[in-house]
């Protein structure tokens, strides 16, 4: 039964577009069609403002928006439920940490140590932070296969550290970071550390009480969910001592003239009409998820990465970024074609209604230190197949000869 599940068949979009070969999951997955009917479902026949009404109508939808929470809550192994906040993606998490914790918490002189691998969202919000509060950014470095260590991470620390950020998952390497021991090291210092989960927790198991993070961020879209709706982790001590991020609406408890007290958590993060629709999808969408199973999904795309991987190797002037172990991509192989631009590289694919992503996938300074100007991204999820693959590579094979090349 479960294996019913990785067919396109269930995804909607590959009945409108019968020839479609989509390798651009790391930006977005496409959503199966009980995804789409939940949401559906909801606004036809439980639409109401939730947290508000004492009505039959927003009493149910309370309860669908509270009972996605318990679904993310149980997803990630939370502790509780008032330690999921929902947001509108990652880049809002991440956000939300910088302006609430760390407006109160960073002062001028501290350091804050942040990847040089990072997507802009987990780079741009520290930055600003730092120049705000005259605080310090150290860059920490990968080596050019992108691999971190503790013992590299524990000679950048120093007593001023309070904050140290990094992906769970590279979106450009696709390698997965020893995310467990770098929150011992940063936690025998005394430093936070911030987790960007959105590459990572649609496609490995993530438990935040086992890696022991303080934060994790995490998009519904990447992960077979609707747009528009994302996560926000955080320890409860931490949340509990942190200043509201938007004001209005729900977030309050009593307002005055004169102020207002807020509400608990988790809806102290949650100003205005929430997007339950947008819950409610992503509920449905862990669900799939939690049928299908990691060890089934973790096979699938395991096994199409070293397809690929082995198969573009064969390809001369191809070269992949990262390590040379399939198993070190997690679905994601970037890449250059000798003499051929990636926006080149992006437009033939697409005239093979092929799916890849051209640029700097929103880490420019990676690919500054990397020496690389901008990439070609293939990124795969678990509803590819082998004709995928095999498509992929027959068109990527032609490249130079369609540019004008002779081999």
């Amino acid at each position: 039964m479960n294996e019913k599940l990785l067919s396109k068949a269930n995804f909607p979009v590959f009945d409108v577009y019968k020839d479609l070969v989509y390798l651009d999951n790391s930006a977005t997955q496409q959503k199966p069609e009980r995804v789409l009917k939940a949401a559906e479902k909801y606004y036809r026949e439980e639409n109401a403002n939730p947290l508000r009404g004492l009505y039959d109508l927003s009493v149910k939808a309370t309860d669908a928006y509270e009972n996605s929470r318990e679904a993310v809550r149980a997803f990630i192994g939370a502790k509780s439920s008032r330690e999921i906040i929902f947001t509108r993606n990652a880049s809002e998490s991440l956000n939300l940490i910088a302006y609430s914790w760390g407006r109160a918490n960073i002062k001028q002189g501290d350091q804050l140590i942040v990847a040089v691998s990072e997507h802009h969202s987990d780079m741009l919000p520290w930055q600003i932070l730092a120049k705000e509060k005259g605080a310090e950014i150290i860059w920490f470095e990968c080596s050019s296969d992108g691999e971190y260590t503790p013992e590299k991470l524990k000679e950048l620390l120093t007593p001023k550290t309070k904050l140290f950020a990094i992906a769970q998952i590279s979106n450009v390497f696709g390698r997965l970071n020893p995310i467990k021991k770098f929150a011992e090291v940063c936690h025998e210092n005394g430093t936070l550390i911030v987790c960007d989960g959105a590459q990572s927790v649609p496609h490995i198991p993530v438990d935040v009480r086992d890696l022991d993070v303080d934060f994790l961020a995490f998009s519904g879209h990447k992960m077979l969910g609707p747009m528009g709706i994302g996560v926000l982790y955080g320890k409860e001590e931490l949340l509990e001592a942190m200043p509201p991020f938007l004001y209005g609406g729900e977030m309050i408890d009593v307002v005055t003239l004169c102020g207002a007290t807020y509400a608990e958590l988790p809806h102290k993060f949650e100003a205005g009409t929430v997007n339950d629709g947008g819950a409610v999808g992503l509920h449905a969408a862990i669900d799939y998820i939690n049928e299908l199973g990691f060890e089934l999904i973790q096979k699938r795309e395991d096994e199409l990465t070293a397809l690929a991987f082995r198969e573009m190797k064969r390809i001369p002037h191809v070269h992949i970024i990262g390590a040379d172990d399939p198993g070190d991509h997690h679905g994601i192989l970037t890449f250059t074609v000798d003499g051929v631009h990636p926006h080149d590289i992006a437009a033939i694919f697409d005239s093979e209604n092929i799916a890849v992503r051209a640029g700097h996938h929103c880490a420019q300074p990676l690919h500054s230190f990397l020496g690389v100007p901008s990439t070609s991204r293939m990124s795969l999820s678990f509803y590819n197949d082998e004709n995928d693959i095999m498509r992929f590579t027959e068109v990527l094979g032609t490249l130079r000869r369609k540019m004008g090349y002779d081999g």
